[in-house]
């Protein structure tokens, strides 16, 4: 019981989200945070809109997106405060890297040699439910789809960042902004299409740094200077959209 203590007392430490809030190398590191959330979490959009489409009025929809959301902010809890743990073993690292790793090798492997197509959604299984049945069967079809999207984040983001604190509010924000500006965000990518490639790009960066922690390399960056840089990137892709725009 007291190793579970341990293990979420820093979430509950009033002087570490004192120092967080008013820290303005912190936010940065925040910022940088919700925009690789929203950004990886595009994907995790589409299926949830889909999935809500099951349901036959527009009210129970965004009730179960309700739900789902609050479902998520607690699985991030708990996930943040496991992962703050386990990310201290160099074992945890590696693998956490190389899966890191394999997600660019994923997404450049499939936008070079063609996806998969899409399942036909037509006969969803839940159309054999009714009422609140299907209501509470879509609820729990979104925590499951929550769960399997934010390992991808929750790893990245502690390989950012190892105060839970920080990771937390990234997290929380950043799925508040992708459930709330998702279409924003789905339509901002096909207008900026290297966003989604500089986003992966990332990832293999954050891979890289998660891998140099490890005790026989022992190269650690801050969290503030790396924030600074993930924001900068974002920058540079959006000014070389423009430049290869004018261009054309």
């Amino acid at each position: 019981m007291s190793f579970i203590v341990d293990l979420y007392r820093p979430f509950f430490d009033g002087h570490n989200w004192l120092t967080v809030i008013s820290s303005g190398q912190d936010w940065v590191v925040i910022f940088s945070l919700v925009m690789m959330e929203c950004l990886l979490s595009v994907d995790n959009a589409v299926v949830l809109a889909a999935q809500t489409r099951v349901l036959p009025t527009l009210r129970e929809q965004e009730e179960s997106l309700f739900y789902g959301i609050w479902g998520s902010y607690i699985f991030r809890f708990l996930v943040i405060g496991i992962g703050t743990y386990l990310i201290h073993f160099w074992e945890i690292k590696v693998i956490g890297a190389v899966y890191l790793m394999y997600m660019t090798y994923r997404f450049f492997h499939a936008k070079f040699f063609g996806r998969r197509q899409r399942k036909d959604t037509s006969k969803h299984p839940l159309n054999k439910l009714s009422g609140r049945k299907r209501f509470w069967a879509v609820v729990a079809q979104i925590e499951f789809t929550d769960i399997v999207f934010s390992v991808d984040s929750v790893l990245a983001a502690l390989a950012v960042s190892d105060n839970p604190v920080i990771v937390l509010i990234g997290g929380l924000i950043g799925i508040l902004a992708m459930r709330g500006i998702a279409e924003f965000i789905m339509k901002l990518m096909k207008k900026i299409p290297e966003l989604e490639p500089m986003a992966y790009i990332l990832i293999a960066v954050i891979a890289v740094k998660l891998f140099l922690t490890i005790p026989a390399i022992n190269i650690h960056i801050g969290s503030g200077p790396f924030g600074l840089f993930i924001v900068a990137v974002f920058v540079i892709t959006i000014l070389i959209h423009l430049a290869r725009k004018k261009e054309a």
